[in-house]
C-alpha cells in the first residue's frame, strides 16, 4: 500500500474539505484516516491516504495539492508515510 500523509493548515474558510477531498476522489485516493481541528479561526487537517489506486505519481500529487492550497489559501504538504514516520520517531 501506498501511504502519503496530507496536512492542511491555514485561515478557516467554507469549502476547504470539500475542495481537498474532491481532488482525491477525483484522482482515486483513499482516505484511510482524517483528523481535523479549528482552533481561534485557523483550520489543521491531517490525512493518510493510500494512492495505490491513483494514475499520478507522488509527485505529481504534491504539486497538484501545494496549487490547490495557494488557490484557496492554505499550505498543502504531502509526505510518504515512511518518511513522516522516520522524521517522527524518538
Amino acid at each position: 500500500m501506498n501511504k502519503t500523509i496530507i496536512t492542511v493548515v491555514g485561515k478557516d474558510t467554507v469549502g476547504i474539505i470539500a475542495k481537498v477531498c474532491t481532488y482525491l476522489a477525483e484522482n482515486k485516493i483513499n482516505i484511510e484516516d482524517i483528523s481535523q481541528t479549528i482552533v481561534n479561526g485557523y483550520f489543521n487537517m491531517m490525512m493518510v491516504v493510500d494512492t495505490n489506486n491513483c494514475a499520478k505519481q507522488f509527485a505529481g500529487i504534491a504539486e497538484d495539492l501545494e496549487a490547490l492550497g495557494q488557490e484557496i489559501g492554505v499550505v498543502i504538504k504531502c509526505q510518504r508515510e515512511e518518511i513522516f514516520d522516520s522524521m517522527h520517531r524518538i
